[in-house]
């Protein structure tokens, strides 16, 4: 299967491209390249890639392609509350004008990563699977909803669209995240000594590793049409629903040097949410996910320790953190107000 896979050159792509390519697919990335030269340890380009925008894609780019992976998007909350405009456009309208041209240029399967944020707060303590409500508290949560509504409605006989709706991700990628929160926790005790916790703890967060988020769509584009389109999957585990103190116990356990540190008047996280994977492990019963929050610990305290993870790249750094990162591009005027480059690469063709 020939696949291009969006957002290849990100934290989740970076792990996701070579694992389908270690599949069997024919995998072509497609990315903007905004976090070039943030390279956590050793990490290869991927030798088969298009410099460009997802938001300039247009159907004859697509011809020849089997499905698209569609991992491109601004990434959290805060960069979603800097300027809504920018979510918006990226997130929502470019990735519904993707699966249009994907749908248009004859391309059979159209894989999205969603969020498990557009549940937002759930009152109680209860599980939520794909038929609870959507509550998007955020730009970045609400500009999934619209995108996924618009996307699994192109669903026909010669078009497979399937939404991801993945927990909150962690581990460790060629391209690390510091702004998430397993990864952060763990961060803040390797360089500090303290799990610093900006809430009160007690908020439900599901969690799925990339690896496993890798798995899952190497299975979702193998699978039977008929048990997948149209459709939205929880992806992760019900065992991974953490309260985030238990997480930062979790943390403690494997740095037992560290303590657990509250920000002075910390308060209830809005988003509190505990989710039910049960359709997932039903309709991919072969896919079985591997990893928890334990293991997962244990392996971003070993490569911060490999690596040399500092202090400076939690505070103020820009390596690591997206919406730093983004900030000096436009500062630089290397970025235009829209977040395309001031200098538009050309695009390549694969």
């Amino acid at each position: 299967m020939r696949v291009l896979v969006t957002g290849h050159h990100g934290y989740i792509g970076s792990v996701v491209t070579p694992l389908l390519a270690e599949a069997g697919h024919d995998v072509v990335g497609l990315d903007a390249f905004y976090f070039r030269g943030c390279d956590f340890g050793e990490a290869e380009e991927w030798p088969n890639a298009i410099a460009g925008d997802l938001r300039d894609v247009r159907p004859a780019s697509l011809v020849g392609f089997d499905a698209v992976v569609h991992l491109g998007a601004l990434s959290n909350d805060p960069l979603g509350d800097v300027d809504p405009a920018w979510t918006y456009a990226i997130n929502r309208d470019g990735a519904v004008d993707l699966a249009r041209a994907a749908k248009d240029a004859g391309v059979a399967r159209f894989v999205f990563a969603c969020s498990c944020s557009m549940y937002g707060a759930v009152d109680g303590d209860a599980l939520v699977d794909e038929s609870h409500p959507l509550r998007p508290l955020t730009p970045y949560a609400e500009s999934k909803v619209s995108a996924e509504e618009v996307i699994l409605d192109l669903a026909d006989s010669g078009f497979v669209p399937i939404s991801m709706r993945n927990a909150t991700a962690y581990g460790v990628s060629p391209r690390l995240r510091l702004d998430i929160v397993l990864n952060n926790l763990v961060a803040w005790a390797h360089t500090t000594g303290e799990i610093r916790l900006l809430s009160d703890g007690m908020s439900w967060r599901p969690l799925v590793h990339i690896r496993d988020i890798a798995k899952v769509t190497a299975a979702l584009l193998g699978a039977d049409p008929a048990t997948v389109s149209g459709e939205a999957f929880n992806v992760g585990t019900t065992e991974q629903n953490y309260r985030i103190r238990d997480l930062a116990e979790s943390v403690r356990r494997r740095l037992p040097h560290c303590r657990v540190a509250y920000a002075e008047g910390a308060l209830p996280d809005p988003r509190s949410y505990r989710v039910d994977f049960a359709k997932l492990a039903d309709r991919l019963p072969d896919c079985r996910l591997d990893w928890t929050a334990a293991r997962g610990t244990d392996e971003l305290a070993t490569a911060y320790e490999r690596e040399g993870l500092a202090l400076a790249d939690l505070e103020g750094g820009d390596r690591y953190i997206r919406l730093n990162h983004l900030k000096r591009l436009l500062q630089a005027d290397e970025l235009g107000a829209d977040l395309h480059w001031a200098a538009a690469e050309t695009p390549t063709s694969a």
